[in-house]
């Protein structure tokens, strides 16, 4: 949960307006890396597979009162798969290989300032970079036939858009309510584009033409009690539908996406070590966004921080557990531990002699 989501000491990268949140003296720098364990299982078998990933690495520090920046770098997609389907029924058994590698990156540059004392507007400038390819093989078991071979490469190089809003009010001292919104526009995808087809005996390019990014946009709000509690919920739609791919419309579904989440932590400012730590639980569950997918997705997590002694850095770790795909197709089921460094010092004050 992010939309609704805004914080002195945690930055938040996917909602632009919450930038100005941070102190005039502060300087904040998160960094977040993870491990992901994988059971694919489909109507002929099941396989495991593990990755790690940097998760991300942000700044964030105030320009003047009531504004703040922020700039980082993190993943837009990755892949790594590797997945052998075989078919020995029919006249001709074969089998086809899946592989896929590669992801696009994100780094970001953002602003955000308070328009009012309860309105905040902000917008994220992202330069996305990276390169992806996905493999598909099919080959008989029985001599005669010519091995097919489908390969699609993207390599992209481009500049895109996120604009973001907040609207928050603090009422009888300890209660704080926040609503905000984000929208990114669908536009082109810049880059280089080529699928290419290939038997045993000869190669053909089937397509060279680009991509959208799809229009996105979301909505959120949180409830936070005296710094001890904290609701929160986002709803999320991405219009992947009218996207253009490989130069086809209607490749891909809508996406939308409903997840909450809870924190609460005893006394933030309490003497016992457990009274400051905050713990978390979460879930969401969403639609596939590829054709013929079946069920929805759904995860659910869990998360405890554990602040150092005498130093403003929270070492948080997550737990998330969730299940993609559908009975007698491609399933997965992943668990994923995410670590987080969060540091906030005050670095932007005058020292008295």
């Amino acid at each position: 949960v992010t939309t609704g989501m805004r914080s002195k000491t945690v930055i938040n990268p996917s909602q632009p307006a919450s930038y100005s949140a941070v102190d005039n003296t502060t300087f904040m720098f998160d960094l977040a890396a993870s491990a992901m364990w994988s059971n694919y299982k489909d109507g002929m078998g099941q396989r495991n597979k593990g990755n790690g990933n940097l998760e991300y690495l942000t700044l964030q520090f105030p320009l003047w009162k009531y504004i703040g920046f922020s700039l980082g770098i993190m993943p837009y997609s990755a892949v790594g798969y590797d997945i052998t389907d075989s078919v020995s029924t029919g006249v001709h058994p074969y089998k086809t290989n899946y592989t896929g590698s590669g992801g696009i990156s994100n780094v970001y540059a953002g602003i955000s300032f308070n328009i009012m004392d309860w309105v905040a507007l902000g917008m994220n400038v992202y330069y996305m970079f990276g390169d992806l390819e996905n493999n598909r093989t099919l080959s008989f078991t029985e001599s005669g036939f010519n091995t097919i071979s489908q390969i699609s490469t993207m390599h992209v190089s481009d500049v895109r858009l996120r604009y973001g809003a907040q609207f928050f009010h603090t009422f009888a001292e300890k209660h704080t309510l926040v609503l905000g919104a984000t929208f990114e526009n669908k536009s082109k995808l810049n880059g280089k584009f080529s699928k290419i087809e290939t038997t045993t005996a000869d190669t053909v390019q089937i397509s060279q033409s680009g991509f959208e990014l799809p229009m996105s946009w979301s909505v959120g709000a949180s409830y936070n009690y005296a710094g001890r509690m904290t609701f929160a919920a986002d709803y999320s739609v991405v219009n992947w539908a009218n996207t253009l791919y490989f130069g086809n419309r209607g490749t891909f579904l809508d996406r939308s996406k409903l997840a909450v989440g809870f924190e609460y932590r005893h006394d933030p400012n309490g003497r016992k070590y457990i009274e400051r730590m905050p713990f978390r639980v979460g879930c969401s569950i969403s639609d596939p966004y590829v054709k013929n997918m079946g069920a929805k997705e759904f995860s659910v997590s869990l998360g405890v921080g554990f602040p150092l002694r005498n130093v403003a850095t929270v070492i948080n770790t997550i737990v998330e557990y969730g299940h993609r795909g559908a009975t007698g197709m491609l399933e997965e089921n992943y668990l994923k531990f995410t670590i987080n460094a969060s540091v906030s010092e005050n670095w932007f004050f005058k020292r008295r002699l």
